[in-house]
């Protein structure tokens, strides 16, 4: 079945954006060392998305920063809420948790100074912080994500990404 048969409407979430909705949609977005955390309650048929750039966004808080939803903790405390305020049980919640690649190579190789390594991370200890298991997830390797998100089953696509010969700039 192609996505076009599924007769949904087609959202492009790019970084640092994110998706709660009611009403049914395909959520697409690429992921390298981003993370995105999906977020469904059946019971309501809401869901959310968010794509996060970077690990947390360094003790200034997550209030009213107009950057906010950029970081991975923020944006995961933000689709939490925003999902709960349409209905949606923490307790019913499907979470799923996909990214933080390492796709670009650095001589020095440091996976665990890696921005995706640090977003893993970052999801994790939120998600946990806020009671969250993740039901299923994807994460780490040197390969990026292209992520399908359909909002009216909870249901995630995921499609690796070919290598690249692309290497980081010294």
């Amino acid at each position: 079945m192609k996505f076009k048969d599924m007769g949904l409407p087609l959202v492009f979430l790019k970084p640092g954006e994110v998706y709660v909705t009611e009403k049914p949609a395909l959520v697409k977005t690429v992921l390298g060392s981003c993370v995105s955390v999906t977020m469904f309650d059946s019971a309501r048929c809401v869901g959310a998305m968010c794509h996060g750039m970077l690990p947390d966004c360094g003790g200034k808080g997550c209030g009213d920063c107009p950057e906010k939803l950029k970081y991975v903790t923020c944006s995961v405390k933000y689709i939490l809420d925003k999902i709960q305020v349409k209905g949606a049980d923490a307790g019913r919640l499907q979470v799923k948790l996909f990214g933080g690649g390492e796709v670009l190579s650095s001589r020095a190789n440091d996976w665990k100074a890696s921005v995706g390594r640090q977003n893993i991370e970052a999801a994790l200890s939120i998600l946990e912080d806020l009671g969250l298991r993740p039901l299923t997830s994807d994460l780490g390797g040197d390969r990026g994500r292209k992520i399908f998100f359909n909002t009216q089953t909870g249901e995630v696509l995921l499609k690796k990404l070919r290598k690249t010969a692309v290497e980081s700039v010294y």
